[in-house]
């Protein structure tokens, strides 16, 4: 995942803590203090409103004690001045409880343990750049704003300016002694007593006034009334459904992940009704068009509405013309869109960038996958013409040669170099390392595209279109034919990664083929030895599927496509190796990203270095890891999905429902679950489901559902000949 104009090696975050609300974010190191020459501030609409946000006390700075998220967009920092040689230790310890909205609110409280009072003197420094978000992660500041700062009774007003572009923010705090660098107070804190102020942050629309107060409720402890943002987590928490499971660190890792995904929901501002799972953060804070896709297929069974609200802000902005700027095309689904980037850094001064070769196949294909849910008719009806743009995309600009397989090459040299999810500068490579020359057709691409194709079919089947049907169902099974021969290395045992320009097979042994198990586009007498490359001491690490082998010349554990473990591509692959019968393997992937999430406070991070689990007995951060990150985040979702083998299709009156388990799990219940308009509750008992509450109609089926491509093979069968 990247934006299309960022550098994949950014600065390090280092020890950090990020709090997040929607699009707004804060990152600051353990004491809870700010630095303009390290990725953190507060950031508004890809803004950075804060760049500097230092306390002191005393003139020394804190040293952290202790730091914790409480929500995803509240923690709290505990600290102390640190100590001065020659000094004993100070009986003062400095708590900050910050929340973080559309600007921050920062409560510090200072308690002194002495037996006599203490004279303090609490300084804020406090500074804004207006740097734009990737030039905060790049560590490269283009643009410095003209500044001006003013003091507004206890307020600092900071605004910029740049090229006629105006932006400002304000510090209020009551009572302070508020100065251009910033503000202060004078105390004397009773013996065993406390003192206490709230700080707030707002941004000024334009540069503008200020609004008066911090956009949330006023800062209250968690056990009173709670911020618009807590208000939002609890909405979302009772709508989804509630899963208890045996293996109290398992559990934990699953509600982690149902939190971050309701904290990573963003509203689209012209139709706040509608959310959409923001790419990660703290640098993808905006709409991903792949990872928005993927990550509500894999929130199925928390929110199916979630498909619909993303398909449809994704159709709504659907490319309509030909754009080499921006590489907008007609019926083509977007890379990204940011609302409010700077002209400097936006492709060709646009907001919206369109480089990615799998999002179109892929909103075709999640359109089939959610028509098993019983999403509403009418909106799935709507969304048809949007797909059926999205196939002549396919037809017309994906395949851009005519031989039947869908490939890139960016249109500008600003643009994306690979256009797959794997889209750092090197991440397509063959086996000796050296780089694959576009036009690039990569094999996970062909796979969404055989998706797309079959779930065409089985739309126009149910519409009773059997022409529309037949001639995708043929589609299909042709471009499987043609991608069997061509991807296929039978001296390998696996699939090549891509074609290149001269269709030459990419022949590096990479995770992508894994994922395209989950389409059945892989012959089924060819899926036994690639398993058992990606199963191999070469792919896997222990901890999940490498991106790449190990013993291939681009390999490196800690790249970020090269070698590195990624959660979401390890659960989509655990789910293709369920659908084609490889049970064991599927509970071995499903199981050590569990396990691999107890070290990381039960959050799965977007990757973490490649290294050998025998070696590194726990797994090795990969340093700029988006954390929480919606792929990671839905990725538990996903895989106790898969290891219950739950597969809903209400337009043929069934739930498959066939629980493999692994023993370390545990028995589970899952209350408030989805099942068309109806809600039910499934419970596992030694692998034995029961369900309460199953809607009038639908069948237990304890197997497995058969696959899309074999339903439009049985439908085409039982239709009548024309």
């Amino acid at each position: 995942m990247a934006g299309w104009n960022a550098d994949t090696a950014a600065g390090p975050l280092g020890a950090s803590v990020t709090l997040v609300d929607g699009a707004n974010f804060s990152i600051s190191g353990l004491a809870g203090d700010m630095y303009s020459d390290r990725p953190h501030g507060v950031f508004h609409a890809d803004t950075r409103i804060i760049s500097r946000w230092r306390l002191t006390v005393n003139d020394v700075t804190l040293e952290p004690l202790a730091a914790r998220n409480l929500e995803p967009y509240r923690g709290v920092f505990i600290g102390r001045p640190g100590r001065i040689a020659g000094r004993a230790d100070s009986p003062l310890i400095v708590e900050r409880r910050r929340e973080t909205g559309v600007g921050m609110e920062e409560q510090i409280t200072v308690r002194n343990h002495a037996r006599e009072p203490a004279v303090c003197n609490l300084e804020l420094t406090m500074d804004a750049d207006f740097a734009d978000l990737f030039e905060v992660k790049d560590a490269r500041i283009t643009r410095f704003w003209e500044q001006q700062r003013r003091v507004e009774g206890d307020s600092l007003v900071i605004e910029g300016s740049w090229r006629g572009a105006r932006k400002g923010v304000a510090i209020h705090a009551p009572d302070a002694a508020v100065r251009h660098e910033g503000l202060g107070y004078t105390l004397v804190i009773p013996a065993h007593g406390s003192w206490s102020v709230t700080v707030t942050v707002s941004p000024l629309p334009d540069g503008g006034e200020s609004p008066g107060t911090f956009q949330h409720l006023p800062f209250r402890h968690l056990s009173s009334a709670e911020s618009p943002a807590e208000l939002r987590r609890q909405e979302w928490i009772r709508k989804i459904p509630a899963p208890e499971i045996g293996n109290p660190s398992f559990a934990r890792t699953l509600q982690r992940s149902q939190e971050d995904i309701g904290a990573l929901q963003i509203e689209d501002p012209e139709r706040p009704d509608r959310t959409v799972m923001a790419a990660g953060a703290p640098w993808f804070m905006a709409l991903f068009g792949r990872d928005a896709l993927l990550s509500s297929y894999m929130a199925l069974t928390l929110d199916p509405t979630l498909v619909l609200d993303t398909m449809w802000n994704l159709a709504e902005r659907q490319g309509s013309k030909v754009d080499p700027l921006t590489e907008e095309q007609p019926g083509r689904i977007l890379h990204e869109v940011r609302p409010g980037i700077g002209t400097t850094l936006a492709l060709g001064g646009k907001s919206a960038y369109y480089g990615s070769i799998d999002a179109t196949p892929l909103f075709v294909g999640l359109l089939g996958e959610a028509s098993r849910w019983g999403l509403d008719g009418e909106q799935m009806a709507a969304l048809l013409p949007y797909a059926d743009r999205a196939l002549d995309w396919i037809k017309d600009y994906g395949d851009r040669d005519g031989d039947g397989f869908v490939e890139y090459q960016r249109l500008n040299d600003q643009g994306l170099v690979n256009q797959g999810w794997k889209d750092s500068w090197d991440g397509i490579n063959f086996a000796d390392g050296r780089l694959a020359e576009p036009p690039i057709a990569l094999c996970e691409v062909q796979s969404h595209v055989y998706s797309a194709y079959t779930a065409r079919a089985w739309l126009a089947y149910e519409t009773g279109d059997l022409d529309l049907a037949r001639e995708y169902r043929e589609r299909a099974a042709d471009l499987k034919r043609k991608f069997n021969e061509q991807f296929w290395l039978p001296d390998r045992g696996y699939y090549a990664i891509a074609l290149d320009r001269d269709k030459r097979p990419v022949d590096s042994c990479a995770s992508n083929m894994g994922q395209c198990l989950i389409s059945s586009i892989v012959d089924e007498d060819k899926a036994p030895l690639m398993v058992e490359k990606l199963m191999s001491p070469e792919m896997f690490s222990g901890w999940g599927i490498r991106t790449l082998a190990s013993d291939m010349g681009a390999y490196n554990p800690a790249s970020y496509h090269n070698g590195s473990v990624w959660p979401h591509d390890n659960a989509l692959i655990a789910t293709g190796l369920m659908r084609y019968g490889f049970v064991a393997e599927a509970q071995r992937v499903a199981m050590a990203l569990f396990e691999a999430a107890e070290y990381t406070d039960h959050r799965l991070p977007e990757l973490f270095c490649g290294f050998d689990r025998a070696e590194y007995p726990e797994p090795v951060p990969y340093p700029t890891s988006c954390s929480p990150q919606a792929w990671a985040a839905a990725t538990p979702v996903q895989l106790l999905r898969v290891l219950l083998r739950h597969d809903p299709h209400v337009a043929l009156n069934g739930l498959w429902l066939s629980p493999v388990l692994p023993p370390e799990l545990g028995d589970v219940r899952i209350s408030n679950c989805p099942i068309g308009n109806s809600r039910m509750t499934i419970t596992v008992k030694d692998n034995v489901a029961t369900v309460d509450g199953l809607p009038p109609g639908i069948t237990l089926h304890h197997t497995t559902r058969p696959v899309l491509a074999e339903l439009v093979e049985l439908k085409e069968k039982l239709s009548p000949a024309t």
